[in-house]
């Protein structure tokens, strides 16, 4: 008995339609090396699975671009005009919006104000008050926390000094230390004081403004 007819349908399992697909994507290639071989054709097959996977076949003889310029040749088409003068479009709206930017840099460094209006001159001098007063209060923000930082570390420097100092009377007035007498611990006391000084700094804080945007400064100097 002969092989019963097959439905041609869509294959509803996955597994089996992948299956099926691989096993007819490889003799439809096989027929077409078979072209190239027996009838010294040039075949070009395009395949794309339906899970987006891409196969192609090509003959040795030839490559993918001359079929496609065979092709354009034979039917009289351009396939790339179109896309060519979309790509064309894109790189002249890239180009104006490179050429405004730069414009602007140079606006706001003082350059080619000439052909401004009042109207334009009073909105660069807006935007650039916005971005100047922006700028300073970033400046502000890290002088602060710059500050905060700095005050934290003379704070645990005083806590330190402060517990070496205890150390130092807790075994002076222990009995069982006599370690040094009278002077040399005077001497330890005046040493520890000086390393004291070195440590103790005193933040003034003077008026940020002065004047009309000027801005002040921050001294930091030995107690």
């Amino acid at each position: 008995m002969g092989r019963g007819k097959i439905e041609i349908k869509r294959i509803e399992n996955p597994t089996n339609r992948q299956v099926t697909y691989s096993k007819r994507r490889n003799g439809i290639f096989k027929k077409a090396e078979e072209l190239t071989v027996l009838c010294d054709a040039k075949v070009s097959l395009i395949m794309v699975s339906n899970t987006g996977k891409f196969h192609e076949y090509i003959s040795p003889t030839t490559t993918t671009k001359k079929m496609f310029d065979q092709y354009q040749k034979s039917l009289g088409v351009d396939l790339w005009s179109t896309h060519y003068a979309k790509m064309q479009e894109s790189y002249r709206k890239l180009k104006e919006i490179n050429n405004k930017l730069r414009k602007d840099i140079r606006q706001r460094m003082g350059e080619d104000l000439d052909d401004l209006t009042f109207e334009e001159l009073r909105g660069l001098e807006q935007n650039m008050s916005s971005s100047a007063a922006t700028v300073r209060e970033r400046k502000f923000h890290v002088i602060k926390t710059q500050t905060d930082t700095y005050k934290k570390k003379v704070r645990n420097l005083e806590e330190r000094h402060g517990n070496i100092l205890l150390d130092f009377e807790t075994k002076y007035d222990d009995p069982h230390y006599g370690l040094v007498d009278n002077g040399d611990y005077q001497s330890a006391m005046a040493l520890a004081n000086g390393a004291s000084n070195l440590y103790a700094f005193r933040l003034q804080q003077q008026n940020l403004h002065q004047g009309t945007g000027g801005y002040g400064s921050s001294d930091l100097t030995l107690a």
